[in-house]
């Protein structure tokens, strides 16, 4: 480990155990002013300091109950202790760590195995806990992240801050590489010249929509609607009175004319699809709410027709800048369906029946696009331009300072640090060899794509103070403090007032970061917590990745999986808004919920697509009664016990099971779906396939969690039996406790919440520094968790604990090696 050497260092360990008194709520007065230095040392280390190691560590607990398995010769997990010494933990703090997280899930001695009494048990991790903690605080290692760049959601978010335009930057980006389950993990942000085009690529289309583009030369741009959205009703963002359709805001290049064309579904033979049950369909085209073009629809249009199934609007003029834009059927009927063959909400599930009579459908948008601009005439105020240009040149002579008092401006927010007068001359020559032959605004708009495709701006640059040697642990700078701060909370580019703090080198102090951080979580830009870190953290992004057999579960649609989505986003997000304690995320007894939710919900007077908070019944409450954990642990015709108990291993105590032996079946292929004439449940097929001894050992830990939530079917509704039989949600957990259900699913959560709000610091951490969790943070992470327990495991807790941490505010300069010649 790397010992500290600057006489900040301490304070900053320290502050791990100490916090701010800011997490407690006499810290919602106005801050006072910072104490001297060396008392609040004294008093972080007096408060701070672990208790020292138990004399009887115990160490024969390993050799009379771990090494008959992990031995050098069985390395039962890869892991050998033979030669692992408990009491002098510190030596070997990997070994230890991996010891102290088994233990305090109850996962070791194993199920079935010779165990010692709980309480010697726990006296004996927290021997271990003590040890490795002592050794930490002595010698602290904050670690040490490769370089770091934008990933796509910060740089989209950078573009919004920098200069208020929304841009969807997927379209020049590759896909970000998942590391621990996060797309900003520094490990696997490697570069290449592909990434490199595309961040030229991105830059040049941004700056254009910007500026905006007087030579702007038409350019068509598709959007599609997903195949599984529903179109028998209101599309939220089009117009009152309208079915189905699309509705996005595009940014328009120039002031100029434009066609929107609207492409429809077909049947397999090519005929329209839903052109039986009406014939007089009609299409709306919008612009800000304002109607601009209305289209027939010929029912008998067809993919032979010259133009195929699409619909084109004549040019339309329209104003540069974000315009909402929709494209949706007038709503000719509403009201119950009563039909030969019962609707479903996944309407085009199956194409074929859409121009059959009997059954009421109607015509659905596969795309939409937008071609343009024709006849430009100008570029008109734009958001952007308002932004950009602080100035206007009213002479020759008036632009260059003109040029450089906005590129200084733009210069200083997006390398998020004072813009030296190398970083202003740098883009000014952009602008220089732009503004020949050209105007004033064609300067800056070079200036602006040079500025963005920056390594300075891609890359999350941190300085090294020139005295720190290779190696050492050394405080990051204000600048750099400001922004792993705004990328941690907001996701984006430290504000002016951050930046202000950090320009004046206060930011580091306890009163003035206390402050910024209260000041940050309460900004609307804290959503990216609820949008980004908890997204990714409960993997809401794997709700997307499952389609519900549409027969079985005729409830789903787009829309459903979207709203699930928001719902635990919102949800997530009351938590840090109300600073909640964080174990609420597994008992409250409110959520939020819209139309398509409280139907599967069965929640009644629930109307409308705006999400509503609600109260819950007792099955329902937290997360684990939430539909999106529920669908994304399912797959397309059941539910998946063994999904949803590994995701409980995996995202909520962080310990996931092992990967199944190569030679184990798949579930589906162990045993048939009936046997002696009767339908099986999903536990009846479980249950045959636990039979296989290479698959019990895993399952016994897994199965009884996921089986406790049985009474949810894939989608997430409530039901009693599962293909006719009863549903079954009894187990018995591998600690011996027995449950039934999701409330005693809850208690045996509850009954683990150190080990759960441990996993949850682990993931905000590595969220909040950009890097893989190891074992030598784990003291800090327990520091954090002790902390939080004193202000009842409020979320803001956890935050400040994250930012005083010396993870957070330190860096280690990078060793150098040699290599013999």
């Amino acid at each position: 480990m790397t010992k500290l050497s600057l006489p900040g260092a301490a304070a900053i360990v320290m502050a791990c155990g100490l916090g701010l008194a800011a997490q407690t709520p006499a810290a919602q007065k106005p801050a006072a002013a910072a104490p001297a230095t060396k008392p609040a040392m004294a008093v972080a280390h007096k408060s701070a300091a672990p208790a020292q190691p138990a004399a009887d560590a115990q160490p024969e607990l390993v050799t009379q109950y771990c090494v008959v398995c992990h031995s050098d010769r069985g390395k039962a997990g890869g892991l050998t202790l033979a030669s692992f010494d408990a009491a002098h933990a510190e030596q070997t703090p990997d070994v230890a760590e991996k010891m102290i997280r088994k233990l305090r899930l109850g996962m070791m001695p194993p199920p079935g195995a010779r165990r010692p009494e709980p309480a010697v048990l726990t006296q004996f991790v927290s021997s271990l806990e003590a040890r490795v903690d002592a050794a930490a605080l002595a010698h602290p290692n904050p670690g040490r992240r490769p370089f770091q760049r934008l990933n796509r959601a910060e740089y989209q978010r950078s573009v919004k801050e920098l200069l208020d335009l929304d841009v969807d930057v997927n379209a020049f980006l590759p896909p970000d590489t998942l590391s621990a389950g996060y797309d900003n993990i520094a490990d696997v942000q490697t570069f290449s010249p592909t990434l490199m085009e595309g961040y030229l690529r991105a830059a040049g289309r941004i700056s254009m929509l910007a500026v905006g583009d007087r030579s702007a030369s038409p350019s068509e741009a598709t959007f599609k609607v997903p195949r599984t959205q529903s179109q028998m009703r209101h599309i939220d963002g089009t117009p009152w009175g309208t079915r189905g359709g699309i509705a996005l805001t595009y940014t328009f290049p120039a002031d100029g004319e434009y066609s929107f064309r609207v492409m429809l579904h077909g049947t397999p033979t090519g005929q329209l699809f839903g052109s039986v049950a009406s014939r007089n369909e009609q299409l709306e085209v919008s612009i800000n709410g304002e109607r601009v073009a209305l289209l027939d629809i010929d029912y008998k249009i067809s993919e032979t027709d010259k133009n195929g199934l699409n619909l084109t609007t004549p040019r339309i003029h329209v104003k540069a800048g974000p315009q909402h834009i929709a494209a949706a059927f007038i709503q000719k009927f509403d009201g119950v369906v009563d039909d030969l063959v019962a609707p479903i909400d996944y309407t085009l599930a199956d194409t074929e029946y859409g121009d059959n009579a009997g059954i009421y459908i109607l015509p659905h948008v596969r795309d939409f696009s937008i071609t343009g601009p024709y006849k430009v005439t100008g570029v008109s105020d734009t958001p952007s331009r308002r932004r950009i240009f602080i100035c206007r040149p009213t002479s020759p002579s008036d632009e260059i300072p003109c040029a450089r008092k906005i590129i200084a401006s733009l210069a200083a927010e997006a390398y998020r640090r004072p813009a030296g007068s190398e970083d202003i001359e740098s883009l000014m020559e952009f602008y220089g060899d732009a503004r020949k032959g050209h105007d004033f605004e064609a300067g800056i708009k070079a200036a602006i794509q040079a500025l963005l495709a920056s390594p300075k701006f891609v890359f999350r640059l941190e300085t090294t103070p020139p005295s720190v040697r290779p190696g050492q642990a050394y405080r990051i700078s204000d600048n750099d403090l400001a922004s792993r701060l705004s990328f941690f909370l907001w996701n984006t580019l430290p504000d002016a007032e951050l930046i202000k703090a950090a320009n004046a080198n206060t930011l580091h102090t306890p009163a003035v970061l206390a402050g910024q951080v209260r000041r940050m979580l309460a900004d609307p830009r804290a959503e990216a917590i609820s949008t980004r870190f908890a997204s990714q953290w409960l993997r809401l992004q794997d709700v997307e990745k499952i389609h519900p057999d549409a027969l079985l579960f005729p409830s789903f649609d787009n829309d459903l999986a979207q709203s699930y989505i928001r719902e635990t986003q919102l949800f997530f997000d009351s938590i840090v808004r109300e600073d909640r304690s964080v174990l609420d995320l597994l008992t409250a007894d409110y959520t939020f919920v819209n139309e398509r939710i409280a139907k599967v919900y069965r929640i009644p007077n629930i109307v409308g697509e705006r999400f509503q908070r609600v109260t819950v019944p007792d099955e329902r409450r937290g997360i684990l009664g939430q539909g999106s954990v529920l669908m994304q642990t399912a797959v397309a015709d059941r539910t998946s016990p063994v999904q949803r108990g590994k995701w409980i291993m995996e995202v909520l105590f962080g310990s996931p099971p092992p990967p199944p032996p190569p030679d184990v079946p798949a579930f589906d292929e162990t045993k048939s779906a009936t046997a002696e004439g009767k339908t099986l449940s999903t536990r009846e097929r479980m249950e045959a396939h636990r039979k296989n001894p290479a698959c019990n050992s895993c399952h016994r830990v897994i199965d009884p969690l996921g089986l406790a939530l049985e009474n949810f079917d894939t989608v997430g509704a409530w039901r009693i039996k599962d293909n006719g039989v009863p549903v079954d949600s009894n187990g018995v957990v591998y600690d011996g406790t027995k449950i039934a259900g999701p409330a005693d699913l809850r208690q045996v959560l509850l009954g683990k919440s150190d080990a759960v709000l441990r996993n949850f610091t682990d993931n905000l951490l590595s969220y909040a520094i950009g890097r893989r969790i190891e074992y030598y943070d784990q003291p800090t992470v327990r520091a954090i968790v002790k902390k939080a327990a004193q202000n009842g495991d409020r979320f803001s807790s956890f935050v400040f604990g994250v930012v005083n941490s010396p993870a957070f505010q330190m860096a280690t300069a990078e060793a150098v090696t040699t290599t013999a010649q």
